[in-house]
């Protein structure tokens, strides 16, 4: 069986390959169709489906996995959060959510400001390509918890609830 991963993000791919270590990993960049920063768990989740479903369908009889992050605000404070989905050959939708840490209130600022997530971490931790490596959850947990770590955990309840789904068949 093959998996469709809709990124390029070697984190992401990383991530699907730790969890579905018998099957084929491939990636390819397909369009979340939510903004380029999703700002809610709502927005989030609708980028993680939308990339899951489009590669489900490109490649058929494969299984289509969508993972996004984004950012999501409860009271005055903006949170990370990221959403994983997983279509398989017969449609079904499995989702899931992962870790989420409250952004520094300087990191919500520049968001506001229209800047993706990516951007901004890459200037405060005066490094290159944040969101390919570590990730902000890297940065602010001083590399405890890893991006990669992070979408492999959710990689992981997609994976459990779709087996369930099908020992249930």
């Amino acid at each position: 069986m093959k998996i469709v991963v809709g990124s390029l993000n070697p984190t992401k791919m990383d991530s699907v390959k730790q969890v579905f270590t018998e099957e084929e990993v491939v990636g390819m960049e397909v369009e979340s169709k939510v903004a380029a920063q999703p700002f809610s768990d709502e927005e989030t989740l609708e980028g993680a489906i939308n990339r899951a479903r489009e590669c489900a369908s490109m490649k058929k009889g494969s299984i289509g996995i969508g993972l996004e992050g984004g950012v999501m605000e409860i009271e005055d404070d903006l949170y990370l959060c990221n959403w994983g989905a997983l279509v398989d050959q017969k449609e079904n939708v499995f989702t899931a959510s992962g870790a989420r840490i409250k952004l520094p209130d300087e990191i919500k600022a520049e968001l506001e400001k229209g800047k993706e997530l990516g951007e901004v971490m890459d200037d405060y931790a005066n490094k290159h390509e944040v969101s390919k490596n570590e990730g902000a959850i890297g940065v602010f947990t001083n590399n405890l918890i890893q991006r990669e770590e992070m979408f492999r955990h959710v990689v992981r309840l997609l994976k459990g609830q779709w087996l369930f789904h099908q020992s249930q068949e």
